[in-house]
């Protein structure tokens, strides 16, 4: 077989991505009460139409208390459903996969969104009390989070459950949990934020455990037929956290699950990590998971080069890759990336007389 590059088709269950470049969750905080607005649309409607093989939906909070700020993209409450499926008909009616991420950020909820504030929202302007693995605050002068109690617990892996179901009713295509970045889901796999005695505490297989349990509980609603990712944050960058070691083990605890691709990020766990920056740097963690566990990957994180990004691919360091920044300064990167690598890509008809 020949040697898979950055234009060549990626099968993932009963779906078919077109390529390999996938749009990177970006958090837009331009909702209110979690609807999705013409924003969104036109955000997420402009990459599908500039070739990518899939476009996921920014972390989209999947209870109310788990929005990052007032202003995030919500999928707690089913009156979300139908503004999505507008936006989830037209990219797919463009040729690309839909999809979200569906997320919970812990203690570092309840937050400014960018431009109107820093740091936490006090709960005398409108800011709520955030929850955690253990009270302990993201940064020295934070509120201390609520430790969350069994019925707390419960009521995650629900939101999870419910959430992933309003996605599918939406006509999502794809599902990927948010198990990085230093919110709730990562709160518990790191020791540095994960001091329980219970059983969500203290070993490797305690502090995965709510994980596994929401992994589960999606299962059981999300169709065998849809892919399901996972994005985790492959290192805190800091001795004594979470770890590459313990993500490799992550991803074969998850496989048997029915996870289909790590999402392969790192770090925001704590304000003081010393994290090196630089282009591909985190590529080596997928690269490794892929290669340890034979599970499916995506690198992300400061690729921005055609050639990189088709390097990944074809060097077998992973699956996809995943955009952020870039296509924001470019959403029809796909385009240009194919005329630069000489891979045949068509532009929507409209767009052809450009290309």
């Amino acid at each position: 077989m020949a040697t898979p590059h950055l234009f060549t088709p990626l099968p993932l269950r009963g779906i078919t991505l077109r390529n390999r470049i996938v749009v990177s969750p970006m958090c837009q905080y331009s909702c209110t009460d979690g609807q999705s607005t013409d924003w969104h649309l036109v955000h997420l409607g402009s990459r599908a139409v500039g070739g990518a093989g899939a476009v996921l939906a920014e972390a989209a909070a999947i209870l109310p208390e788990g929005r990052i700020s007032p202003d995030d993209l919500g999928i707690w409450d089913d009156k979300h459903i139908d503004g999505m499926a507008r936006i989830f008909k037209f990219i797919e009616s463009q040729g690309a996969m839909p999809g979200m991420q569906l997320a919970h950020a812990g203690r570092k909820a309840s937050t400014f969104a960018p431009a109107k504030g820093e740091g936490p929202i006090p709960i005398t302007a409108g800011g709520w009390m955030p929850v955690a693995p253990s009270a302990i605050p993201f940064a020295e002068n934070d509120p201390l989070p609520q430790a969350l109690d069994d019925q707390g617990l419960q009521r995650v892996i629900r939101g999870f459950a419910e959430a992933c179901r309003r996605v599918l009713e939406a006509g999502g295509k794809i599902a990927e949990i948010h198990a990085a970045h230093g919110y709730l889901l990562h709160e518990f796999l790191s020791p540095l934020s994960n001091h329980r005695t219970d059983s969500y505490g203290g070993s490797f297989i305690n502090r995965t455990r709510l994980l596994r349990e929401v992994v589960q509980a999606i299962r059981k609603i999300w169709p065998d037929h849809l892919p399901l990712f996972v994005r985790i944050s492959a290192t805190d960058w800091v001795t004594g956290g979470w770890d590459i070691e313990e993500s490799v083990e992550l991803a074969r605890e998850l496989q048997p699950l029915g996870v289909d691709l790590i999402d392969c990020s790192s770090g925001a766990l704590v304000p003081y990590a010393k994290i090196p920056i630089g282009p591909g740097y985190q590529v080596p963690f997928a690269e490794r998971i892929r290669r340890e566990t034979g599970m499916q990957t995506a690198a992300v994180g400061m690729i921005t080069d055609p050639a990189q990004a088709d390097q990944i691919i074809r060097n077998g360091q992973a699956d996809i890759v995943l955009l952020a920044r870039e296509f924001l300064r470019d959403p029809y990167w796909p385009l240009h990336a194919g005329r630069h690598l000489r891979q045949e890509i068509s532009a929507p008809l409209p767009y052809r007389r450009a290309f």
